[in-house]
């Protein structure tokens, strides 16, 4: 995982982003691998932690409506958490997790290893651009969390060298 995190700081660095992250069920581990490379706050603006739904609402402006109809462990939630994270931050990029780490709190709707993923991208017109991904993960609650963070930081990787919207995007466009 120290590639992706070096290749990620990179990145961020020369476009002159910063990222934030919106966290459930990984409690704050994808910043603390973020915050773990020397220099991270050149392109690492914060960390949200919003392991309860009052949380998601209060620190991203989730909707509680979204929750109650869809659950907190969802894509709507998901987008809402990147989407928040961007508007409470002085960043371009986000990446939001929400999901059953386990070993409890699974359903068969929603087994334990759920998680939900969203990345969210400031446009230079000032719009977000926001995607999601549904991932289930096998293992113990530690495993499904070291997962979480692989995929979280890779997704954010992947869509900075991807994503045509980075491309418009100027170190001008800091939020």
């Amino acid at each position: 995982m120290t590639e992706i995190r070096w290749e990620l700081a990179e990145k961020l660095q020369k476009l002159g982003w910063m990222m934030a992250t919106a966290e459930s069920c990984t409690g704050g581990l994808i910043a603390a691998a973020c915050t773990d490379l020397a220099g991270s706050s050149a392109w690492f603006e914060r960390g949200f932690v919003t392991y309860s739904n009052a949380a998601k609402a209060e620190l991203l402006g989730v909707d509680p409506a979204l929750i109650e109809r869809f659950g907190a462990v969802s894509e709507p939630v998901a987008r809402a958490m990147a989407e928040g994270a961007l508007r409470h931050a002085h960043a371009q990029m986000s990446v939001a997790v929400t999901g059953i780490a386990g070993p409890t709190g699974g359903s068969p709707e929603k087994p334990v290893g759920t998680v939900w993923f969203g990345w969210s991208l400031r446009t230079p017109e000032g719009g977000l651009h926001t995607e999601t991904e549904y991932r289930r993960f096998d293992g113990d609650r530690a495993a499904v969390r070291a997962q979480t963070v692989a995929h979280a930081l890779a997704g954010i990787v992947r869509r900075l060298n991807l994503n045509p919207a980075v491309d418009r995007c100027s170190r001008k466009a800091r939020y």
